[in-house]
């Protein structure tokens, strides 16, 4: 995906890192990190922004962003508490009792080694969480995690289509080859609760094709 220019230079400051020096792989792996990051932090505004933009034209009430707590990693920062415990490594979050979201790095960049539309797949399926607590149970499907891929298209598409953000040739199919190659490697991409990789690509793409409506109840 391409960040438009004018979307990076509000963002600037809020990449969570800064770019180290040096040589070499160690500098090509800082410069990934890098590009990784202010892509995150170009989801998070183009996801938020589409919501509050948009949330008056499907639902009633007002929209409140959820907060972001960030990446954690093993090694490094420690995961926060969702309720009593703490989150788990190897996962990306929605916590309902904070009402926040959270990632594990070291998945972000195991999807991101496939492309960099993966992070904000990521980004937005966990946002997609975020509505969902915002809604009315009348408005919840059963299969809850495919609910939350369908608004992610939704999302994304409806950023693209605001011009906020930019599809690439090949995004999409980033993100299938990364939950394909994925499988259930990690507990996000776990199909017992989040569906297989082409329930998940179907659902994500019927939010793209169709918008916010195809993902609610009929």
């Amino acid at each position: 995906m391409r960040r438009w220019r004018t979307a990076w230079l509000m963002l600037a400051v809020a990449s969570l890192i800064a770019v180290g020096a040096g040589g070499g792989a160690a500098s090509a792996s800082v410069r990934q990190r890098d590009d990784m990051d202010k892509d995150i932090s170009t989801a998070v505004y183009v996801v938020n922004r589409y919501w509050a933009t948009h949330w008056s034209q499907f639902f009633t009430g007002g929209y409140s962003r959820p907060g972001v707590f960030g990446g954690y990693q093993k090694g490094g920062r420690k995961p926060p508490f969702c309720g009593a415990k703490r989150l788990g490594y190897d996962n990306a979050w929605y916590c309902r009792d904070g009402d926040y979201l959270a990632w594990d790095i070291d998945l972000m960049e195991e999807g991101y080694s496939s492309g960099d539309a993966w992070v904000y797949l990521v980004i937005a399926h966990e946002w997609g969480h975020a509505v969902q607590r915002r809604l009315a149970g009348s408005l919840l499907l059963r299969t809850y995690e495919l609910q939350a891929d369908c608004l992610a298209g939704a999302a994304l598409y409806g950023a693209a289509a605001d011009g906020t953000l930019q599809f690439e040739r090949g995004d999409l199919e980033e993100i299938e080859e990364a939950h394909r190659r994925l499988g259930d490697e990690t507990s996000w991409t776990d199909v017992s609760d989040h569906g297989t990789a082409a329930q998940r690509i179907s659902a994500f793409k019927r939010g793209a094709r169709y918008g916010v409506s195809a993902c609610l109840p009929r």
